[in-house]
């Protein structure tokens, strides 16, 4: 099973980063997704997570009407667009799979992790 983020950076606040998770090694298709994040001397923290069919998402109140979240099932990809970032969304980014439904972001409660990808907001 693997779990690839890309799509990390330095970016200014307001600005914009798209994150990718690309995954093999299990169907995909069977799996909700979820995005999850941990900045420094904090725990790790469910940011949005989405249905294994595409018709149901959830997010995080601080980033409620900023990130959008998508999966491509014929690609195996789950992506992050995140808009409007703020320096508190500076942290590592992590992209998870569970057989939960129809998503969670409760940490504990995924199967399988990404080794994440950085995301820093400053000026």
């Amino acid at each position: 099973v693997q779990l690839v983020e890309s799509g990390g950076g330095l970016v200014q606040p307001g600005g914009s980063l798209r994150l990718s998770c690309v995954t093999s090694g299990f169907t995909f298709g069977a799996y909700p997704m979820g995005w999850f994040r941990q900045a420094p001397g904090k725990e790790r923290e469910g940011v949005s997570c989405i249905a294994s069919s595409d018709d149901y998402t959830y997010y995080e109140d601080s980033v409620k009407g900023r990130f959008t979240i998508s999966r491509d099932n014929a690609k195996n990809t789950v992506y992050l667009q995140m808009n409007n970032l703020k320096p508190e969304d500076t942290a590592v980014y992590y992209c998870a799979a569970s057989l939960i439904r129809p998503c969670t972001i409760v940490a504990d409660l995924n199967d399988y992790w990404g080794q994440g990808t950085q995301v820093t907001v400053s000026s």
